[in-house]
């Protein structure tokens, strides 16, 4: 009998989860949420819950927000849909670009290509990046270079460029020139460093020797995540940002900051690169772009890859790409909504404190829990890293039940986390006060409690 199979009655509903076997749901009843209010969700059985994952590391402003909602009913009163092809636009979307190309001035960004999702943001990164070598007449970088444990959504390119093989084992043959190399993860590396600088030295390293390897004429792009996030919530070492765009610069390898989580407060900064003082070349937004609200993505480019269209005159620069909803009328009025709120109430300060209080705290749980080999994390990013044995740091069985677990005794107390391998991650909505931090806090603390009785 297949192993998530049980004889049980089956469910009734059509539609498959995300990012597991359909087998394994076919027989459980899901967590079905019917209502959301601020930082609080509830199930249809009216048990309400802390959102500590903010829906799916989205909803930055909190749950009903009436200033956004209104501006979506404004807009569905005028039109609810208009698409940007060829000449065609609508105002809020020249609103909405004019605003992210005000908010990346200091990134020197200077123009806006919408999609539905992050995983059209990156796909269009990818196409930006191979046409801008073909403008500058070297059209044999073709390259993409990536992170292990990096995610960077599910169409195929990004695909390729993700940094953990379940996500591509099922579906080649994939892009090609597509590499990885190692992360720089201080808790888990292959050179078992645990001295930040040194670790940023040893991967950008390995970058330029790899470059080296293929040929800096064959290498168009380097993609990474500020801050990890569905590999574990990896925060890199201080240096290694720095020391990444420098070596692009070296060999004129444009850099991509896949923005998709860190994006708009989510690291305690209003972008994950600033927060390391990195000026990127494309930055991929999406998620707390609308907060969740509407589907919404934005690729962002500078005025180096915007001069180069702009010098072309033949068919090499032709931009043949678009989405239907790129541009969505509702999307973008729930984006300016979410921004305003997002820079009135400072929320990236939010983060910043409030992500350090539940750090602080849940370390203790580090101290007090055999199971918790290390807490870490940035802003509200926080990670729960499971293990057999703290020494040796061997993680939990990833076929295991004890991240499942955790997670349902963690929604019987009250709050919502996610499992995402052998680790336990927090994202709440970027409004969270303490009391709030601390209802994510005792609700861990039981989940321990109960688990490991």
């Amino acid at each position: 009998m297949n192993q998530f199979v049980e004889n049980k009655t089956e469910n009734t509903y059509k539609f498959w989860h995300a990012l597991s076997h359909p087998n394994e749901w076919r027989t459980q009843e899901p967590l079905r949420i019917v209502k959301g209010d601020g930082l609080y969700v509830w199930d249809d059985k009216g048990h309400k819950m802390l959102d500590g994952f903010a829906g799916l590391w989205c909803v930055n402003v909190g749950h009903n927000r009436t200033e956004v909602k209104d501006a979506i009913k404004k807009q569905m009163d005028e039109i609810s849909y208009y698409q940007l092809f060829a000449g065609v636009s609508h105002p809020l979307a020249e609103q909405l670009s004019n605003k992210l190309i005000e908010m990346t001035a200091e990134e020197d960004m200077a123009k806006v290509i919408y999609g539905s999702g992050g995983s059209d943001a990156v796909e269009t990164a990818i196409k930006i990046a191979r046409q801008y070598w073909v403008l500058k007449d070297q059209p044999k970088r073709t390259r993409i270079m990536s992170l292990k444990n990096a995610y960077h959504g599910v169409n195929l390119g990004g695909t390729s460029l993700n940094g953990m093989p379940v996500f591509k084992m099922n579906y080649g043959p994939l892009l090609e020139q597509c590499n990885q190399i190692e992360s720089p993860w201080l808790y888990r590396n292959p050179w078992n460093c645990e001295d930040p600088d040194e670790l940023a030295r040893l991967v950008v390293d390995q970058f330029e020797r790899e470059i080296l390897y293929y040929g800096a004429d064959t290498v168009a792009a380097f993609i990474a995540e500020p801050v990890q996030g569905a590999g574990g919530i990896i925060v890199p070492p201080e240096k290694f940002w720095p020391s990444l765009r420098k070596l692009c610069d070296k060999y004129e390898i444009l850099l991509i900051a896949d923005e998709v989580i860190t994006g708009f407060g989510r690291s305690g900064h209003m972008f994950g690169s600033r927060g390391w003082g990195v000026k990127p070349d494309i930055m991929v937004l999406a998620k707390g772009l609308t907060s969740g609200y509407v589907p919404l993505s934005a690729t962002l480019l500078n005025t180096r890859i915007e001069q180069a269209f702009h010098d072309n005159n033949d068919h090499k620069g032709l931009f043949m790409h678009g989405y239907t909803y790129g541009g969505h009328p509702l999307g973008c009025a729930a984006a300016l909504a979410v921004l305003d709120i997002v820079e009135k109430e400072n929320l990236p300060e939010n983060a910043a404190k409030m992500g350090q209080y539940l750090l602080t705290e849940l370390k203790k749980l580090e101290a007090q829990y055999p199971l918790i080999g290390e807490v870490r994390g940035k802003g509200l990013m926080i990670a729960l890293d499971l293990v057999k044995d703290k020494n040796s740091r061997e993680p939990i069985d990833a076929e295991g039940d004890i991240a499942a677990r955790l997670t349902e005794a963690c929604r019987s107390a009250g709050a919502v986390i996610r499992p995402i391998g052998t680790k336990l991650c927090l994202a709440p909505p970027l409004t969270i006060d303490q009391a709030g931090c601390d209802v994510l806090i005792n609700a861990l603390k039981s989940a321990f409690d109960q688990v490991q009785a």
